[in-house]
């Protein structure tokens, strides 16, 4: 649904380890080949970069492909066969790229997508006085749910500095921030030891896909909670509640009175937004300017997916 913003030489954002990260796992479409192609007539920094943090075996194939891909640019490969293959990378990294590079859009985004009181009303009694990891902790939604309902740390752990940014600053206006610690890591491996904490729950971020957690995710979900603790995964995708259910979760899904909405600080916000993530779903930008409202209210119907207020649990043995 969103409309991608990002060029190519955007992925020089990336710091080395992330970069290596996504090339060694082969996630988000970046192979050697494809890069070889959508990295033609990107500036010499772009292409070093990329280069540097390939394993030997990817970059003698990213070297012979890309000679391969020059020597048809000036023959047969076309414009077009070049921006298609960076169009799949750019989509495939658009949430990635707006964490690193957008982060107050993002974060202005979420703040209007309200959990349902319900969830961590029921959680509480898993949180209070207990040591919580909230994994793919974004600009810190459920890490501050978390601390509202008793939590005697929260452990907030996430890859993107711009979101860790706007976490940090967030802490300033709040009495107990002592109660936060603030990591930075990934699904792949938390900076955390085993055993050390009560719940990890994941609030909008964790996947089935191997780019956002997966089976070595939930392995790492497995790893660092105590036997006996829960893992939580809050506002889970529809399309992941098989995959959930297979590997032993329970779902929970809870009633609301009323149809749930985003609601956006400013009409000139929910355009922002809707400009961004939603361009490619008519509906929305035509709600917003057909009732012009102050401080606008989206229906999660008129969005096109399900509203948050849903989780999923599972008891580690």
């Amino acid at each position: 649904m969103f409309e991608n913003p990002f060029s190519i030489e955007d992925l020089m954002v990336f710091d080395d380890a992330t970069l290596q990260r996504m090339l060694s796992s082969g996630s988000f479409g970046l192979t050697p080949e494809c890069l070889a192609r959508s990295l033609q007539d990107a500036s010499p920094s772009l292409v070093k970069r990329m280069k540097h943090n390939m394993s030997p075996q990817q970059r003698t194939i990213f070297v012979k492909a890309h000679r391969k891909d020059r020597k048809a640019r000036q023959c047969s490969l076309s414009d077009d066969e070049i921006m298609a293959a960076r169009q799949q990378i750019l989509d495939s990294l658009f949430w990635e790229l707006t964490y690193w590079k957008t982060p107050e859009l993002y974060d202005e985004l979420i703040e209007g997508e309200q959990l349902h009181p319900g969830i961590f009303q029921q959680l509480e009694p898993d949180i209070r006085g207990k040591i919580v990891l909230d994994a793919g902790a974004g600009s810190g939604r459920a890490t501050f749910e978390c601390l509202r309902h008793g939590a005697s740390k929260v452990y907030a752990v996430e890859p993107s500095p711009g979101l860790l940014r706007i976490l940090r600053q967030k802490l300033a206006s709040i009495s107990n921030p002592d109660q936060i610690v603030l990591l930075r890591g990934g699904f792949d491996r938390f900076p955390l030891e085993d055993d050390c904490v009560d719940v990890s729950l994941s609030c909008s971020a964790f996947t089935s896909e191997r780019e956002y957690g997966s089976e070595p995710g939930l392995i790492e979900l497995r790893r660092v909670t105590k036997p006996g603790g829960k893992i939580v995964i809050i506002w889970p995708r529809t399309q992941d509640h098989d995959w959930l259910a297979v590997h032993g979760f329970q779902y929970v899904t809870l009633p609301s009175k009323k149809e749930m909405r985003v609601h956006f600080r400013s009409l000139e916000s929910a355009l922002r937004c809707a400009r961004r993530f939603y361009a490619r779903n008519e509906n929305v930008m035509r709600y917003i300017l057909k009732r012009r409202q102050p401080e606008p209210e989206v229906p999660f119907s008129v969005l096109g997916f399900n509203p948050p207020r849903d989780y999923c649990w599972l008891k580690v043995e």
